[in-house]
């Protein structure tokens, strides 16, 4: 494979916003067959790069050439680059809910005779094509029927329906099982035999040295290097992305926690869909001043809902207390507990913490506009250098607090729902996922940030589905399973044997150790 011309070379790609070069001559090729996996930090260039190969950023709207097993192509569109064999699967699925699986398969495609859409025609093709990725489904079934990993394996049949040659996929594994994950590099390695190019983007170094056969980084818009995948480790790759050596991950904890900043008392959650099923059953918890208690357990434990229904954004709330500062508060919705002093990163920042179409500023002081506003006016120039000073403590990577906060990177995205609670003052701050989506370079930055605020008094809690952010960053760890509290570890007795034990249902007795 290493000799073989490439199936897709881009040459020199240069593309710039205004104030913004986000590729300055990025050259990269794609063999036939070949699993190439493009890495980097949030903000690097990858999807942008992916965008110009696929026809969202046409010819001549940026610099260099694109060649197609030898050919010259200049997209005008998203549909030259699809008939020339390009097929995109995005990290947000664009599938139609409310439609089968056949049916999204085709969609706009349809197989038609005097106008009149060919349905048994379709649904053949369609149940020929998943037989093909050995995928048990019936074309039939409605996609909302279907879970995310099944509905990611839609988008592949999809886009090979198109007959495409070379497959991008964007994070295709955040949301699915770790089975799930293995069906997919299954037929991921299928399609490779069969001489299908891929590009494999992803923040999971795992997933990339497992799957990949070569590896380019970038880095600011730029080329870092390429190399085939067994003459690298994670750490070369990670200083390749961030330009520097990475050492120890999560900062050294130096904190000595003070008194009880915040209590729950029984929080009893209940599926509104399903009233009968409790999703948290009396949970109690305290967090101290300067403290990071961090909530661990599986998808489906409780722990989003837990927190939501503290904050008063969640149905299901049927039972519970809170305290701040040892003081009974009630909490009826998001606007109390912003009052009593409780901040809330969710998580789902596209959805829950941003208005991606409004501005950086705007959705940093959106949630303290009081503190900026009086008699109905807005003193803007205080507003603007307060948001000003938080895009440099967070360091924020933006050109100015005026820039669309929807064009930026996950990483500095995720800095802006952070700026926009640290603007309330917080005597607690929940964090629900802090981290998810984001490279490692803007992961060890968010660690120092909640690092510093834990020494400077702020309490902390910190729910992770990656158990060693849990480990690194905690100073005790609660462990939920199917809603209930199941153990409970301080620091320095948590191993992620002890913890996950108890995550699958196995409770730790009164007074016991964990083993390290």
């Amino acid at each position: 494979m290493e000799n073989e011309a490439p199936l897709l070379e881009m040459r020199n790609i240069t593309k710039v916003f205004p104030g913004v070069r986000a590729l300055d001559g990025v050259s990269f090729d794609l063999r036939a067959g070949e699993i190439h996996a493009l890495v980097g930090e949030n903000g690097a260039g990858k999807s942008t790069l992916m965008k110009v190969l696929g026809g969202v950023y046409p010819y001549p709207e940026y610099g260099g050439q694109i060649l197609i097993a030898g050919r010259e192509q200049r997209f005008s569109g998203v549909r030259d680059a699809e008939a020339a064999g390009i097929a995109i699967i995005f990290q947000e699925l664009s599938l139609v809910k409310e439609m089968t699986v056949g049916e999204n398969i085709f969609l706009g495609r349809e197989p038609r005779r005097f106008g009149v859409v060919r349905w048994e025609e379709l649904y053949r093709r369609a149940q020929a094509l998943l037989a093909d990725l050995h995928l048990p489904l019936d074309p039939h079934t409605p996609v909302r029927n279907l879970g995310i990993g099944q509905q990611q394996l839609i988008e592949i049949a999809k886009a090979l329906s198109h007959e495409a040659r070379i497959l991008v996929l964007d994070e295709p594994t955040t949301a699915l099982t770790e089975a799930e994950v293995e069906t997919l590099f299954e037929i991921l390695r299928r399609l490779s035999r069969r001489g299908v190019g891929m590009i494999y983007i992803s923040h999971k170094l795992d997933e990339v040295f497992a799957l990949s056969d070569r590896i380019t980084v970038l880095r600011d818009g730029k080329t870092i290097g390429t190399a085939p995948t067994r003459q690298l480790d994670r750490e070369r790759v990670i200083a390749m992305m961030v330009g520097r050596e990475v050492g120890e991950i999560f900062p050294p904890s130096e904190r000595h926690p003070g008194e009880v900043v915040f209590e729950a008392r029984g929080i009893t959650v209940k599926d509104p869909a399903v009233p009968s099923k409790l999703l948290v059953n009396d949970v109690s918890f305290f967090v101290r001043r300067g403290e990071v208690l961090g909530i661990a357990g599986l998808m489906g434990a409780g722990r989003s809902e837990l927190l939501m229904a503290i904050f008063g954004a969640h149905a299901g709330r049927v039972r519970g207390e809170v305290f701040v500062e040892g003081k009974r508060v009630e909490i009826n919705g998001p606007a109390d507990a912003i009052r009593h002093g409780i901040g809330f990163v969710t998580e789902d920042r596209k959805r829950f913490g941003l208005i991606l179409d409004q501005t950086v500023l705007s959705n940093m002081t959106l949630a303290s506009l009081d503190r900026w506003a009086g008699h109905g006016i807005t003193d803007l120039d205080a507003e603007i250098a307060v948001g000003e000073r938080a895009m440099r403590e967070l360091r924020i990577k933006a050109p100015n607090v005026f820039t669309s906060v929807g064009t930026l990177s996950g990483g500095n995205q995720q800095k802006v729902v952070l700026a926009k609670w640290l603007l309330t003052t917080p005597r607690v701050l929940f964090l629900d996922e802090p981290t998810r989506g984001i490279d490692v370079g803007a992961k060890q930055e968010i660690y120092a940030q909640i690092n510093r605020l834990a020494q400077e008094g702020m309490a902390i809690v910190l729910v992770s589905s990656e158990l060693p952010e849990v480990l690194g960053l905690s100073d005790r760890i609660l462990v939920l399973h199917e809603g209930r509290v199941m153990g409970e570890f301080k620091r320095g007795e948590a191993s992620p044997e002890a913890v996950m034990s108890c995550a699958t249902g196995h409770a730790r007795a009164k007074g016991e150790a964990a083993q390290i």
